[in-house]
């Protein structure tokens, strides 16, 4: 029976070996070996070879009986499927409790390897282990500065889980973690889910206090009531966002080829989502903007949003992406209105989105964002427009006159005041714990812009466009109207 203490080993583990380590860097067995040992792991590390060659400067061993039984709890796969046996044996022989089995030729390329994948799984509950794989990618536990894993890239830490049917959906949804500064808990591809899946996995996140949200590729399911009730209990735990795979007929046909997975109807799987709470989404880049949206903003008590913006066009934009949603732009309070009146220019728009007409300075934008967020009748707000003062600076710090001609002193100011509107924005959400979404192209355009910098630096997400910031906004909604239907919250993290 897999228990939390097969998952601990798997992602916490105290020491770790690498069976099959190679000499050469394009293989599997160097790569693996390469990435835990420069990720900062601090357990310890083994590896075999059966020349016991040395690699990456680290002494070898022939096989796993060489190694001090109960020193490491982890054996990471890269010898061939018809090697693994013993491997898992010899594994088991020294008090290894987990195994990630990266090698390929099982259930994926037919029925002689899925014959093999089946006795590997029933050898496997006789050792007492837990196999993740095969055919699988890797792992990454930020707790335990654990890279294991075949290809790039590695994450800053956060809160977020990502369990996937797919290796490369791990590294697209890590490489926006390090393009946004949203960190990531655990990371793992199940590949072939011979012994265990994704939902084992989000079932692990939602007792891990290091996880606060579950991120998903998947491609099919077997038992529908049984993936529909048990990813329930889950969404009642932790939000689930989901991305799935092999929706159309030539999507179905890929997946099967891929992990050997058998996809869904999809319409029956959507409708399956909105019943037990789970989050669906359309791509890869929504997928992480809803889990990045999760992991880092309060929930909304409310439908109510205000569009804060410095340029009229991005709020009729973020006004028409509204009105596809479950959210409301709300009427401004006349008290709200008439505080504004005070802050800014006679032509800002006077209405929600809250244009300000080329009124924001050092002082107006901390107030008027103060005021809008900490107002009652407002549930969420949604800022648009920062970073173009930095941007600016940038062009002029670039340029052919910069540092002289006063550029070197208005540069610096553009950035300073970008990234204090960003940490404003963010503190009064903070304050009235209500979500503050910041949105700007930047995110993409310029990443080390000020502002996006700024809201990097807190550990926020910058979103690139309203459009997509307001659809996250909407999935948040969506949630705290699902957990409302069962009454008063119970646990949830």
């Amino acid at each position: 029976m897999i228990s939390n203490d097969h998952f601990r080993a798997l992602f916490d583990p105290r020491g770790i070996v690498v069976a099959g380590a190679s000499t050469h860097p394009g293989k599997f067995g160097f790569v693996a070996l390469h990435n835990i040992l420069s990720c900062g792991y601090k357990g310890e590390v083994f590896a075999t070879n059966r020349e016991r060659a040395e690699v990456l400067g680290r002494l070898t061993v022939a096989d796993l009986t060489e190694i001090p039984h109960g020193k490491a709890d982890l054996v990471f796969v890269c010898t061939p499927a018809t090697s693994n046996p013993e491997v898992l044996r010899q594994a088991a022989s020294v008090g290894i409790k987990a195994a990630f089995i990266a090698s390929a030729g099982y259930g994926e390329s037919g029925k002689a390897g899925l014959e093999l994948q089946l006795e590997l799984v029933e050898l496997a509950n006789k050792l007492d282990m837990v196999i993740v794989g095969p055919n699988g990618q890797g792992l990454v536990s930020t707790p335990s500065s654990l890279c294991a894993q075949i290809v790039a890239p590695y994450p800053p830490s956060g809160s977020i889980g990502i369990a996937s049917q797919s290796g490369n959906f791990v590294s697209s949804f890590m490489n926006l973690s390090r393009q946004s500064g949203v960190g990531i808990s655990r990371a793992i591809s199940v590949g072939n889910a011979a012994q265990v899946g994704i939902l084992d996995m989000l079932e692990y996140f939602a007792d891990d206090p290091k996880t606060s949200v579950g991120l998903v590729y998947a491609e099919g399911i077997s038992d529908g009531r049984e993936f529909a009730d048990r990813l329930e209990n889950v969404c009642r735990q932790i939000p689930v966002v989901i991305l799935k795979g092999g929706a159309s007929g030539l999507g179905a046909r890929a997946a099967a080829s891929h992990t050997g997975s058998l996809a869904t109807d999809d319409r029956v799987f959507a409708g399956l989502c909105r019943q037990v709470g789970a989050t669906r989404a359309s791509s890869v880049a929504e997928a992480f903007d809803i889990a990045a949206a999760f992991a880092t903003l309060p929930a909304p008590r409310g439908p109510r949003l205000a569009v804060v913006t410095t340029v009229g066009g991005w709020g009729v934009l973020a006004a028409d992406a509204v009105s596809n949603t479950s959210l409301e732009l709300v009427d401004l309070p006349a008290d709200l209105r008439n505080t504004l009146d005070g802050l800014l220019p006679p032509r800002w728009s006077r209405n929600n989105p809250i244009d300000l007409a080329g009124g924001e300075t050092k002082d107006t934008v901390p107030t008027v964002l103060n005021a809008v967020v900490g107002h009652e009748d407002i549930d969420a707000t949604l800022v648009l427009g920062m970073g173009i003062q930095s941007n600016q600076g940038r062009l002029e710090r670039e340029g052919p006159f910069y540092p002289d001609h006063g550029l070197e002193r208005i540069v610096a100011f553009h950035d300073r005041q970008d990234s204090r509107y960003a940490e404003v924005a963010l503190a009064a959400s903070v304050a009235a714990d209500k979500p503050v979404l910041i949105a700007s192209e930047l995110a993409i355009g310029d990443p080390n812009n000020a502002a996006v910098a700024a809201v990097r630096s807190t550990g926020h997400y910058c979103f690139a466009s309203a459009e997509r910031a307001i659809v996250a906004m909407n999935r948040l909604y969506e949630r705290t109207l699902w957990l409302d239907s069962f009454g008063p919250p119970s646990g949830e993290r």
